[in-house]
């Protein structure tokens, strides 16, 4: 229930969290910490897969302008590590390993270079590395799923306490009209304005 302060009744939002009931400002301070952890994950991810979206334009730009696959390789290699250049390693040595001498000086790549089950492994061991640079670059994403589903349903807590909180103060008061109700009732719809505040960014990211 709202804590009068020499009997003022709080007119603003600051006043009723600071005049909160503990219940609701521990379900606040929950919340304040969801939004915190969630919005550094948004900035985070958005600057990780711009980083990943400037590398790819200049992984593509090298290998469009290299001739020969040794070129691209060595080009690549010389790039910051990204998911491409680590993808076009780990194909290129597995595609060494089947062959041999491919990358050397002046080697031709026959059209029929690999078999049926060379062209299997291949395309396994390349789709591996995919998945797994697919699982590292979503690192942190279920957080957000987690704290979008969560938080709508941390604020409802927090309002129903809350106003269990406000009828049971006015059970002991003896006094029912609405300028006795609407302050309780008030406190308790913070938390559930404040668990929307946090769900919103976090789904919509």
């Amino acid at each position: 229930m709202l804590l009068q302060v020499g009997g003022a009744v709080p007119t603003s939002t600051w006043e009723m969290v600071l005049t909160a009931s503990p219940e609701t400002q521990f379900v606040l301070a929950v919340l304040i910490v969801f939004s915190l952890v969630s919005w550094y994950l948004i900035v985070l991810k958005w600057w990780q897969f711009r980083r990943m979206r400037r590398l790819g334009d200049r992984f593509l730009s090298v290998i469009e302008q290299s001739p020969r696959l040794e070129d691209a390789y060595h080009a690549a290699m010389r790039l910051p590590s990204s998911p491409y250049n680590r993808l076009l390693r780990e194909g290129v040595h597995f595609f060494s390993e089947l062959k041999p001498g491919t990358l050397k000086e002046g080697a031709v790549l026959a059209p029929s270079a690999l078999s049926t089950t060379q062209l299997e492994a291949f395309r396994m061991v390349l789709a591996k590395e995919v998945a797994a640079e697919r699982d590292a670059a979503a690192r942190f994403i279920p957080w957000l799923a987690t704290f979008g589903s969560v938080s709508p349903l941390l604020g409802l807590l927090g309002t129903v306490l809350g106003v269990m909180d406000a009828f049971i103060g006015i059970a002991t008061g003896g006094s029912g009209n609405i300028a006795a109700v609407a302050p309780g009732i008030a406190e308790a719809l913070i938390t559930t304005v404040a668990g929307l505040a946090v769900a919103v960014p976090s789904v919509m990211s």
